[in-house]
């Protein structure tokens, strides 16, 4: 375990900074949540604004010093950035150099040209996860979209029959499988193991994209039958490139961090000897931080100099890829903030009351607690990182692969029904030219499947493992 772990798990066992009874607790949450809700959905604030005057609020809810809330705050936010923000920086790296390099043409092109007819929904899927493991969802939105238009138009597909196992993919990447800014803040939060989160949520999300992807698509199909909007097929990133990486390399390139992460996890399960000198290896270069890093060294060759880029025009490329993530980092920070005043509220202690009374399973409680947040606030990222941290006290005493499953439960709650709230739900409305009706009987339905069907194997695994 990391120091940053140890530290983080020190300020959580820390004494409530309040002596409020349950039922004071029980109202400041849920007036912190809803001054949350009220000023992301009602005044259109910034949500790092909105969960800093949050935080605030539920402390003075509660009772708590305003001193000692200002402390429990910017001592979660700055463990928060100082946990995933390298991580999430790096991963904005490699999803950058892998769109402006043709690297992310390569692969869909390639997978295109060897799929037709019924085959094509598998390859959207398959193409969208690959895609969505290094990069952001706002950001392999844009990157396929322009892919799942031009193959619905000169296949004469459905839209929905392409469209949906893309989202998918893209999806489910999003809400369970690290390096992405939720689970990774989940995962932090709560003690888990990153290997063991990153190879239980693969399994988790196989099945889940089949069935939310192209099994569902059928249906979506049938209920909305539209062709792709002529006007929002716009230039791919690589039409100016004069040659592009290959696709062995792309892909090999991709999956680089994924495999580091998880020789990692299987060499400390198999051999479980801190001393060994092997797991000591293993535990460096399947470290988060060097997994990503070795990724995004080798991708500058592999996918940039591949490309022709010039010493110039990779450093301009990292460049421009941080600029974006500056929101992300600043909304997950003070989700960290709001995640450790919950705790050192006594909130934690509540909510292990809580489940004991009621006989609730720790997994079905947080993946309930995910879904009312991602409700409420439309946003992924800010259900997962309130979440892990009301249900971060049971994880105490959890085995390793069952706190790894309550990341998992946590992150397939905060995918549930996406609605008016969220920026995700306009982005497909708009690219896909629906209206507002045919986006809830596709997209909304489909993020709902993948929430119920990921808590559902989530559970299965809990009763296996």
């Amino acid at each position: 375990m990391t120091s940053l772990s140890v530290e983080i798990l020190a300020a959580d066992a820390a004494e409530p900074i309040t002596s409020a009874g349950n039922a004071q607790l029980g109202i400041a949450v849920l007036a912190g949540i809803a001054v949350i809700v009220l000023l992301i959905t009602k005044f259109k604030l910034h949500a790092f604004l909105a969960l800093t005057i949050g935080s605030l609020a539920l402390g003075a809810f509660a009772g708590a010093p305003l001193a000692d809330t200002i402390k429990s705050f910017t001592t979660g936010l700055g463990n928060t950035v100082a946990g995933v923000g390298v991580l999430i920086a790096l991963g904005a790296i490699l999803g950058k150099l892998l769109a402006d390099s043709g690297g992310a043409d390569q692969i869909v092109d390639t997978i295109l040209a060897k799929a037709s007819g019924r085959a094509m929904p598998w390859a959207m899927v398959l193409i969208a996860s690959v895609i969505g493991l290094p990069l952001f969802f706002e950001v392999g939105i844009v990157l396929l979209i322009p892919v799942v238009l031009l193959v619905a138009k000169r296949g004469n597909y459905s839209l929905m029959r392409i469209g949906i196992p893309a989202l998918a993919g893209l999806s489910v990447m999003h809400g369970l499988i690290p390096p992405h800014p939720g689970p990774l803040v989940a995962i932090d939060a709560v003690g888990a193991n990153l290997g063991v989160t990153l190879a239980l949520g693969l399994v988790v999300a196989i099945p889940t994209v089949i069935i939310a992807g192209p099994l569902f698509s059928r249906y979506a199909a049938r209920w909305v039958d539209i062709p792709a909007p002529e006007n929002m097929i716009p230039v791919r990133p690589s039409e100016d490139l004069e040659k592009r990486p290959g696709f062995g390399v792309t892909v090999a390139t991709v999956l680089l961090p994924v495999v580091l992460m998880l020789v990692k996890a299987l060499v400390d399960i198999v051999v479980d000897d801190p001393e060994n000198g092997v797991q000591k290896v293993t535990d460096v270069i399947g470290s988060p931080l060097i997994a990503l890093l070795a990724a995004v060294l080798v991708a500058l060759f592999t996918l940039g100099r591949a490309a022709g880029f010039t010493k110039e025009r990779l450093s301009s490329t990292v460049e421009k890829s941080l600029a974006p993530i500056a929101g992300v980092l600043m909304i997950v920070g003070a989700g960290g903030g709001f995640k450790q005043t919950l705790i050192d509220i006594g909130v934690g202690q509540m909510i292990l009351e809580f489940s004991e009374d009621w006989s609730i399973p720790a997994l079905l409680l947080a993946w309930l607690i995910a879904v009312a947040i991602r409700l409420a606030t439309g946003s992924a990222t800010v259900a997962t990182i309130s979440a892990a941290g009301l249900v971060a006290p049971l994880a105490e005493g959890m085995s390793t692969s069952h706190t790894a499953l309550l990341v998992l439960a946590i992150g397939a709650g905060s995918l549930f029904f996406s609605h008016v709230n969220d920026a995700g739900f306009w982005l497909v409305k708009e690219y896909f030219g629906m209206t507002v009706g045919q986006t809830v009987k596709t997209w909304s339905v489909m993020e709902t499947i993948i929430s119920v069907v990921g808590i559902g194997f989530v559970l299965l695994l809990s009763l296996v493992l």
